[in-house]
Protein backbone atom coordinates (compact mmCIF):
# COMPACT_ATOMS: atom_id res chain seq x y z
CA UNK A 1 0.00 0.00 0.00
CA UNK A 2 1.67 3.18 -1.19
CA UNK A 3 -1.12 5.59 -0.24
CA UNK A 4 -0.03 6.89 3.16
CA UNK A 5 -3.37 8.58 3.88
CA UNK A 6 -5.45 5.47 3.13
CA UNK A 7 -3.02 3.43 5.23
CA UNK A 8 -3.38 5.87 8.14
CA UNK A 9 -7.19 5.84 7.98
CA UNK A 10 -7.20 2.04 7.76
CA UNK A 11 -4.96 1.76 10.80
CA UNK A 12 -6.97 4.18 12.95
CA UNK A 13 -10.34 2.78 11.84
CA UNK A 14 -9.09 -0.81 12.00
CA UNK A 15 -10.32 -1.74 8.53
CA UNK A 16 -8.59 -3.20 5.50
CA UNK A 17 -7.04 -0.48 3.30
CA UNK A 18 -8.71 -2.09 0.28
CA UNK A 19 -12.11 -1.16 1.77
CA UNK A 20 -11.25 2.56 1.76
CA UNK A 21 -10.99 5.16 -1.00
CA UNK A 22 -11.27 8.93 -1.38
CA UNK A 23 -15.08 8.69 -1.12
CA UNK A 24 -14.97 6.89 2.25
CA UNK A 25 -16.75 8.83 4.99
CA UNK A 26 -18.57 8.33 8.29
CA UNK A 27 -21.66 7.63 6.15
CA UNK A 28 -20.19 4.48 4.60
CA UNK A 29 -17.55 3.32 7.11
CA UNK A 30 -19.29 2.17 10.30
CA UNK A 31 -16.08 2.36 12.36
CA UNK A 32 -15.74 6.09 11.57
CA UNK A 33 -17.63 7.53 14.54
CA UNK A 34 -17.00 10.73 16.50
CA UNK A 35 -14.32 9.16 18.70
CA UNK A 36 -12.54 7.72 15.66
CA UNK A 37 -12.71 11.17 14.03
CA UNK A 38 -10.79 12.65 16.96
CA UNK A 39 -8.19 9.88 16.70
CA UNK A 40 -7.93 10.49 12.95
CA UNK A 41 -7.25 14.20 13.43
CA UNK A 42 -4.55 13.48 16.02
CA UNK A 43 -2.96 10.83 13.78
CA UNK A 44 -3.03 13.10 10.72
CA UNK A 45 -1.43 15.98 12.61
CA UNK A 46 1.26 13.75 14.10
CA UNK A 47 2.02 11.73 10.96
CA UNK A 48 2.10 14.62 8.52
CA UNK A 49 3.47 17.24 10.96
CA UNK A 50 0.64 19.72 10.40
CA UNK A 51 -1.68 21.76 12.59
CA UNK A 52 -5.31 21.65 11.52
CA UNK A 53 -7.79 24.41 12.31
CA UNK A 54 -11.30 23.61 13.48
CA UNK A 55 -12.60 24.82 10.11
CA UNK A 56 -10.25 22.47 8.25
CA UNK A 57 -11.20 19.55 10.47
CA UNK A 58 -14.92 20.17 9.91
CA UNK A 59 -14.39 20.14 6.12
CA UNK A 60 -12.66 16.74 6.15
CA UNK A 61 -15.80 14.64 5.83
CA UNK A 62 -14.23 12.18 3.39
CA UNK A 63 -10.73 10.82 2.87
CA UNK A 64 -10.59 12.78 -0.40
CA UNK A 65 -11.39 16.04 1.39
CA UNK A 66 -8.75 15.25 4.02
CA UNK A 67 -6.29 14.69 1.16
CA UNK A 68 -7.26 18.04 -0.41
CA UNK A 69 -6.78 19.83 2.94
CA UNK A 70 -3.33 18.29 3.37
CA UNK A 71 -2.34 19.13 -0.20
CA UNK A 72 -3.36 22.73 0.56
CA UNK A 73 -0.73 22.63 3.31
CA UNK A 74 1.89 21.38 0.81
CA UNK A 75 1.81 17.83 2.16
CA UNK A 76 2.36 15.21 -0.53
CA UNK A 77 -0.39 12.60 -0.06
Amino acid sequence: MSDALIKLFAEVLQVEPSKLNDNSSPDNVKQWDSLAAMHLVAAIEETFKVQLSTKEIMKMSTIGLARKTLQGKNVAV
